[in-house]
């Protein structure tokens, strides 16, 4: 266990059992981003990372939110009357954690999303490698109510999970859903009864948690810059990413894995992991 964590206003930060909890700690805003949430966010997860207990990061909200989006008050009237200089600060903070560091973050994240997820809150949540929300918890993309396109990259996002025709569906039309439909259109990997949320999220950890890590990170990173190359460039990155993670493994686990399934006949990898504990892991 971790003796002392650093202390953030608007960030809490929880590590219990090998998972660090990042909860977004403004509720009485529903959890709205503003600049100073954005810049404690980037030195939170420089922390985790460097933290060796820490084997996944769960983000969620406080309260009944996950978050509401960007703060308006803070980026539509004080950012807005700020210098041009603050301003390009203020949205450099905000895309480095909710895109930058989550989408390369060394360690599998899992937003858990508890309740309302609006406007801006689409990045962090596609940032994440996965994620779960509650059946009951409210999406929406209202920006065009109020006189605005969504902000920053949120379409980007929305194109990262969701088909063409349901994100400008919810885009256009300002319209909100639930956490059946995230599933359904895939914005998020499961939809659970609200009770059973955090448990569904902990037993996905669980699982994470037991896969070699050099290699569970080479394999999403992979996913992650692959998917958007041509078919011969993807073909030299991943074999790249392949040697790369032999190279950096101190637990050797290419040759503990065969030498289970093809020598000792006993583990079956369409099924199950490689004994990482029995092979003195």
């Amino acid at each position: 266990m971790v003796d002392v964590l650093p202390h953030w206003d608007n960030v809490k930060v929880e590590i219990a059992d090998g998972l660090g909890w990042v909860t977004l700690n403004r509720p009485s805003k529903r959890n709205a981003m503003d600049p100073n949430l954005n810049s404690e966010m980037i030195q939170v997860l420089d922390h985790l990372e460097t933290v060796d207990e820490v084997k996944v990061v769960i983000l969620t909200g406080a309260g009944e939110s996950f978050s509401a989006g960007m703060d308006l008050k803070a980026y539509f009237r004080e950012v807005d009357e700020a210098h041009p200089s603050v301003q390009i600060k203020v949205r450099r903070d905000a895309s480095e954690w909710q895109w930058r560091r989550l989408m390369q973050f060394s360690k599998p994240t899992i937003a858990m999303v508890n309740g309302w997820c609006f406007g801006g809150a689409f990045t962090p949540l596609v940032g994440c490698d996965l994620a779960i929300a509650s059946e009951d918890a409210v999406f929406g993309l209202s920006e065009i109510n109020w006189g605005i396109p969504p902000g920053s990259v949120v379409s980007r996002a929305m194109a990262e999970t969701v088909s063409h025709r349901d994100a400008l569906w919810y885009i256009m039309t300002g319209d909100t859903f639930d956490g059946r439909q995230a599933e359904k259109m895939r914005l998020v990997n499961k939809a659970v009864p609200a009770d059973q949320l955090r448990d569904e999220v902990v037993k996905l950890a669980e699982r994470l948690k037991e896969k070699n890590p050099v290699v569970l990170r080479a394999a999403k990173t992979g996913f992650r810059f692959a998917r958007d190359m041509p078919w011969e460039p993807a073909s030299d990155y991943l074999y790249a990413k392949l040697e790369q993670s032999q190279f950096m493994d101190p637990e050797n686990g290419r040759a503990k894995g065969l030498a289970q399934f093809l020598d000792e006949k006993a583990i079956r990898p369409g099924l199950q992991a490689y004994q990482r504990a029995a092979t003195g892991e």
